[in-house]
């Protein structure tokens, strides 16, 4: 861990602009020039496409995978791609990324990104990816921080509002409500014939899917919520919202200009020009931030989030104190009531589990339970119960958790049918297998529940991208409109 981090020499390198700046294309060669790396990304799907980037040039036996879902660890690995919670930070390598630095200042995740930033360090070179706002706070880390600012490669220009049955081909559509996701994909599929759907929530299979419609041009339209903000690369010529407005996991806010700015700018690639403007349901824009998503000028951030990642396990008292302990830096806000520590402290006052608790293996232990995610974003007492159901299986049998208990789980995960919502559904649940799949310490048989896990995950995900296709693409009027196109006289 660094503890003097303002004191650090010039080994630590930011590429800093807004998006299509190529700042992940050059932070990856520069990675790989080194003899070993470690890149931490925002999302498993970026780290997965990077992954395969870096086998192409470096070959399959040196190259390395690690997500909360995910592991591919060749024993002669030396370049990591990773989710940035997933980064092993027990490996010295020569050079370490991470993308979205700016994501330090995000209420979920901020504190994660923060302990990467300040304790995270390559032994030749250090590089911070992400957007101009994050500057400032940068340098008051780092005074001796090499900073490379890069320009867009191509102009982001305002449009005026248009309705939804006039937009241009190539057009992704904006929304922050699953409900409003598919109300709008129902209409593109009325006017415009078809439209691929993206969501967060979709696993990187569905969503390479969907994309892979929109990309092959089976469809020229795409709705989406902020998931493509955060490093999908398409061939978006113009972003429209349906809003300006989203839940943020505790309330319903308008988004940042900077926000804005993010999600707009995945219209126009390299040298192409982009556009960004709204639907007639969304509220309108005020000429400043349209100037400043035009300019790429946002305001700073001033703080980022903050969570002593220096924990005492020795008994539950000092865990959680060590928890409250505050940053001794203006620009640190203190993570408070992180989804895992509220879980531990739940749990811990179980009296089921508290009789376990004596010991600092057993607290170490529930805290990693505490860290598994939930996927389905339910925050209630199922994902509570099944947490307290995985530890109290763990102590009664070895540490371990019997082989029928985890196959009655997951096996009724392995039916296919069902609508999108109760596909979506059961693979939010399966990822949660996926991952304690990843926990080698938890079973005996990792490798095939490993294995069976990602198949299940596969055939739920292609069905759910069928769903999607089958009700959002009218697959005569794509058939018509796709021959046009090519010139092509289609047959009837």
């Amino acid at each position: 861990m660094i503890s003097d981090f303002e004191n650090q020499d010039s080994s630590i390198f930011a590429i800093l602009g807004p998006t299509n700046t190529g700042k992940t294309f050059l932070a990856f060669d520069r990675l790989i020039s080194y003899k070993s790396g470690i890149f931490g990304f925002p999302l498993r799907l970026l780290a997965r496409e990077n992954y395969d980037k870096a086998v192409l040039k470096k070959g399959i036996n040196e190259v390395a995978l690690i997500t909360g879902e995910e592991k591919i660890l060749p024993k002669d690995a030396k370049y990591f791609f990773c989710t940035v919670e997933s980064m092993p930070m027990h490996i010295s390598v020569e050079c370490i990324a991470i993308d979205e630095v700016q994501l330090a200042s995000d209420y979920e995740r901020g504190h994660i990104f923060t302990d990467r930033i300040l304790n995270f360090r390559g032994t030749m070179e250090t590089i911070f990816l992400g957007s101009l706002t994050i500057e400032s706070v940068l340098k008051k880390i780092f005074p001796k921080i090499k900073i490379d600012k890069r320009d867009r490669f191509s102009k982001l220009s305002f449009i005026q509002k248009q309705n939804i049955s006039k937009l241009k081909p190539r057009t992704a559509i904006i929304a922050f409500n699953i409900n409003k996701i598919y109300e709008i994909a129902e209409k593109v599929r009325t006017y415009k014939g078809g439209t691929a759907v993206v969501l967060g929530s979709l696993s990187p299979r569905t969503r390479n899917a969907q994309v892979s419609l929109y990309e092959n041009k089976d469809v020229d339209y795409l709705v989406a919520t902020d998931a493509i903000g955060m490093g999908l690369n398409l061939n978006i010529d113009h972003v429209s919202f349906s809003s300006f407005r989203k839940f943020d996991g505790r309330y319903n806010r308008n988004l940042l200009p900077a926000e804005i700015g993010q999600i707009a700018g995945r219209a126009g690639r390299y040298r192409n020009d982009g556009t960004f403007g709204y639907t007639k349901d969304a509220e309108d824009l005020d000429p400043v931030t349209i100037q400043s998503i035009e300019d790429h000028n946002f305001h700073k951030v001033e703080r980022i989030y903050w969570r002593n990642s220096n924990l005492d396990f020795s008994s539950v008292k000092s865990l959680l104190n060590s928890l409250k302990q505050f940053p001794v830096k203006n620009y640190l806000i203190h993570k408070k009531n992180a989804q895992d520590e509220i879980s531990f402290r739940v749990l811990s006052e179980d009296i089921e589990i508290k009789k376990y608790l004596s010991n600092r293996s057993n607290i170490n232990l529930l805290w990693d339970i505490c860290r598994v995610p939930d996927f389905q974003k339910i925050m209630n007492d199922t994902y509570i119960d099944l947490l307290k159901n995985i530890f109290l299986s763990l102590m009664k049998n070895n540490l371990t958790l019997p082989e029928d208990w985890i196959n009655e789980r997951v096996s009724r995960l392995e039916d296919y049918s069902g609508g999108i919502d109760e596909l979506s559904i059961k693979i939010s649940n399966i990822r949660t297998w996926t991952y304690i799949s990843n926990q080698s310490n938890w079973l005996v048989q990792k490798e095939y529940w490993q294995d069976k896990t990602r198949k299940i995950e596969d055939n739920l995900s292609d069905h759910l991208h069928e769903s999607l296709t089958n009700r959002f693409v009218d697959i005569s009027a794509s058939y018509f409109v796709n021959h046009n196109k090519k010139g092509i006289e289609p047959k009837i």
